[in-house]
């Protein structure tokens, strides 16, 4: 089991959070993802390791950005 963190900037409303679950969601291996809107946390458990990159992607294909860390 991998866990990976990521701040998402951007969403204000539930309806941002169900769009970025739905979008991280898809990703192959991910497992679970939680959003956090007060703090834009985005949690994502997996399998295995995830590419962080095909995380920003689907968070970006909701419409959003991931802060550099």
């Amino acid at each position: 089991m991998s866990t990976a963190t990521y701040t998402v900037k951007g969403m204000t409303c539930g309806h941002c959070v169900s769009s970025v679950k739905e979008e991280v969601s898809e990703v192959a291996g991910v497992t679970n993802v939680e959003v956090d809107l007060a703090t834009g946390l985005l949690t994502v458990d997996s399998d295995a390791p995830v590419d962080p990159a095909k995380i920003v992607a689907a968070v970006e294909e909701a419409g959003y950005e991931v802060a550099n860390s």
